[in-house]
């Protein structure tokens, strides 16, 4: 049978269930959400004289919800106008509605008896063959669709969303005693291919894959972090973004999850897994107790492991929670020796061995938790799931794990890692044992471009499934190499298209990084089809090196600056003007330089998940390597079909001048950034390589032509420019902007004008590049351009005047 998924009705619009329903809305899918009807009148209702019978007080609750989640930040919709597929109702009168669904998600309160009513109601009206899913986070299955048909049993599984629902990409699946096998298999292809999920299929146990691990690692902090004698502070030190961890790192998360919501799940599984070897570690500590009976549950209720309080002076301050006085203090600063060995290593993967080798309180620390880590993992397979690699996946995919527990243990090495498992007085599970014995050294291995996981009931490496639709960069970036400088590797894709790969911290755009991109043209252009510009880092680049710029500003070395820029310049154009189809992969972060680079390529195929912008506003100069010159381009073509020519130049000037950034890829085509006519957008970033790749080949293909040199593009001289001054003066007189903004605009407005001409006219491409580095330039001779950079150099946050 073959499934189409065109409705959803997601029942409970809590805030699962809202994030729910607008990730739905947000790829594409229609939504019926709906909840309870009110009780009572609120006393806004009251003062309007409505009664308990009326539509908008019995969808009260829901579309209060909705338009509590639409207001959230970060929002949990792509774009704003997505929500309209979204319609709300109550249980009551619109619950028959459900049997026009293809899948039915119940998101209501975590509770068996309420679960079971629901699920009653609904089976009077679900259409039969309809999927039903439990949004839980612990209930057993099992227990959920008791006294439910035949049909309703085999069409009932658990679909565990993490919150937020948009954001965090683990989908496990919880299949009952009686789920037919193709509704497990359509709902793992559905969520990775269409939700953008990392769907993992777990075991019907409590709490399942990933609060089962995640919860343990926290709960073992928590016993920890006195016996270490280390503050909250020192614990998110050593367990962010050093090791590959989100920056809330553990006591930051817990505060932003709650933690009402991290005990309810500890609770739930001391009390439900009696033979978990290490059910101590799930009962709470003194300290935990406390906070809860102090209400003190994190960011909920104001105050948790850090409360923030403004101080005399009305400066917000941040505070930590001492953990063996119980107050809050003014937080300390954290350093470990340990953590400045890892300084140089950009690689997360390549610190582990760093990191567990320290002499320090770190490095004890590091050896304690992940020894603990290590075995526990191990002695939930069979119990969880029957292959190590899902419980990786739900760590990386459900709480944001650079790294799942079994690479890091490949990463400091087997004996290591049981070193480490015998100091703390635990057992690895025996089949690592067994593992050892049959010779294999690892959990994972590499061979032609797949990675293979070691199959305990086998006892041989096999391939983990599902890896045809990607192209994980990793695995091939050694055997199909093609070319490599510091800043850029070039690697064959195969069927002809290559890719280009930057290697710069964070991403960034210098010298080495323009000369790859120049010898991946050259490449593809002799002997390939193709070029794809992508990676798979955590941002695909911040921008140009600003570095480089602020030495040769402040060293007055303005010819070489101005070559550089050109450099830049003629290497975007090379993007466009080539021989070959170019596709551009943004994702995460894309700004400046990144976002120069994507405007110049023929396609781009974005990741849903791409906050892309013009921003060099905030470092003091105007976009200069192409970016300043493609805004007024892209103006000049809407011209035609807009007879306001100034105000539709004027939209494109303000999305430079305000630093505008898209929070999402929907976002980028309302600044004008992505095209509607070429541009494209991708759910799953796993899948974005290959899918860059087969529109690069598909180009080709279809018989790709180089591009003629634009020559017809339309400015509007004095008339925009006399605007644009006019509006600057004003903004600086209102004190609205600075000097120095003022002046930024204006050169901003010279180059989107095309000077100061007469009369609107037609220029090409290379006479808005000059005037735009001509401009870029003169910024650069400003000491409030080097005083931004700077400032963006040493905090990373632009300087605002």
């Amino acid at each position: 049978m073959k499934r189409h998924i065109n409705k959803v009705a997601v029942i409970g619009s809590g805030i699962m269930g809202s994030g729910i329903a607008c990730h739905f809305a947000n790829i594409g899918v229609e939504v019926l959400l709906l909840d309870i009807v009110p009780r009572e009148l609120n006393e806004k209702e009251k003062s309007k004289g409505l009664s308990l019978e009326d539509k908008i007080v019995r969808n009260r609750l829901v579309n209060d919800s909705l338009a509590g989640a639409l207001k959230s930040k970060p929002s949990p919709i792509y774009h704003k106008k997505f929500a309209s597929r979204i319609t709300t109702g109550n249980l009551e009168d619109d619950i028959a509605k459900v049997g026009d669904v293809d899948w039915i998600i119940e998101v209501v309160v975590e509770r068996l008896d309420i679960k079971k009513q629901v699920f009653e109601n609904l089976e009077k009206h679900r259409t039969p063959g309809t999927l039903i899913t439990s949004n839980t986070s612990g209930i057993p299955i099992k227990f959920m669709n008791e006294g439910r048909s035949e049909d309703f049993q085999k069409h009932f599984c658990g679909t565990h969303f993490f919150n937020p629902a948009r954001y965090l990409k683990l989908f496990e699946i919880i299949p009952g005693p009686n789920t037919s096998q193709e509704v497990l298999d359509f709902l793992n292809g559905y969520g990775e291919k269409f939700l953008g999920k990392t769907s993992v299929v777990a075991k019907d146990t409590p709490a399942f894959i990933g609060n089962r691990i995640g919860i343990f690692s926290i709960q073992s902090l928590f016993h920890a972090v006195k016996d270490l004698g280390m503050t909250v502070e020192e614990v998110d030190k050593l367990t962010g973004p050093v090791i590959g961890r989100p920056k809330s790192a553990t006591f930051r998360t817990v505060d932003v999850v709650g933690l009402d919501t991290l005990v309810h799940v500890a609770n739930g599984i001391h009390e439900n897994c009696k033979e978990d070897e290490r059910l101590e570690l799930f009962q709470l500590p003194d300290f935990i107790k406390t906070m809860v009976d102090n209400k003190w549950l994190g960011s909920k209720t104001g105050q948790g492991f850090y409360k923030k309080i403004k101080g005399d002076n009305g400066k917000s301050e941040i505070l930590t929670l001492d953990l063996d006085t119980m107050d809050y203090r003014s937080k300390k600063s954290a350093k470990f020796a340990t953590l400045e060995l890892t300084k140089t290593i950009d690689k997360v993967v390549d610190r582990f061995s760093v990191l567990t080798n320290g002499k320090d309180k770190a490095g004890e620390f590091y050896r304690k938790s992940f020894g603990a880590l290590f075995a526990y993992v191990s002695h939930r397979i069979p119990e969880v799931t029957d292959e190590l690699y899902k419980i990786d996946d739900a760590m990386k995919a459900g709480f944001g794990w650079e790294h799942g527990p079994f690479q890091i243990w490949d990463a400091v090495g087997l004996e290591k890692g049981l070193e480490f498992i015998k100091a703390e007085g635990l057992e690895p599970a025996a089949w690592v044992t067994e593992m050892q014995k049959v010779g294999n050294t690892a959990f994972y291995a590499v061979k032609d471009g797949a990675t293979y996981f070691y199959d305990i009931p086998s006892k041989e490496m096999t391939k983990v499934p599902g890896q045809d639709a990607f192209i994980i960069l990793d695995n091939i970036r050694k055997t199909n190499e093609v070319f490599k400088n510091s800043g850029v590797v070039i690697e064959d894709l195969g069927d002809g298209i290559l890719n280009v790969e930057f290697q710069s911290k964070m991403n960034t755009i210098g010298g080495d990084v323009l000369a790859g991109l120049n010898k991946a043209v050259d490449l593809a252009e002799k002997d390939f089809q193709g070029l794809v510009v992508g990676n798979q880092g955590a941002n695909f680049s911040v921008g140009a090196n600003i570095g480089m710029i602020f030495m040769m500003a402040v060293e007055q070395e303005y010819d070489e600056l101005n070559m550089a820029i050109k450099y830049f310049q003629d290497t975007m154009m090379r993007m466009r003007y080539s021989s070959i189809p170019t596709i551009s992969a943004p994702h995460g972060m894309c700004l400046g330089g990144g976002c120069e680079l994507s405007m110049h390529a023929d396609k781009v195929v974005a990741a849903a998940e791409t906050y892309i912008g013009l921003v060099e506003f905030g470092v003091g100069v105007i976009p200069g390597g192409g970016g300043s010159k493609e805004m007024a381009l892209r103006a000049s073509d809407t011209f035609r079909k807009n007879d306001v020519e100034l105000n539709v130049l004027q939209e494109y000037f303000l999305t430079i001048g305000m630093a505008k950034v898209s929070t999402s890829a929907y976002e980028a085509f309302d600044l004008g950034i992505l095209q509607k006519s070429k541009d494209v957008v991708v759910v799953n970033k796993d899948r974005q390589i290959a899918t860059a790749k087969a529109h690069a080949k598909l180009m080709a293909e279809a018989g790709y032509t180089k591009p003629v040199k634009r020559k017809d593009v339309k400015v509007l001289g004095k008339q925009a420019l006399g605007m644009f001054l006019v509006g600057t003066d004003s903004m600086e007189a209102g004190h609205y902007i600075s000097e120095h903004d003022k002046k930024m605009a204006n050169k901003l407005a010279y180059v989107m004008a095309g000077g100061d001409l007469s009369e609107a006219s037609y220029v090409t491409e290379q006479y808005l590049l000059d005037i735009e580095r001509e401009a870029f330039l003169s910024l650069c001779t400003e000491r409030k351009t080097l005083e931004r950079i700077q400032h963006m150099l040493k905090t990373g946050k632009p300087l605002r005047n």
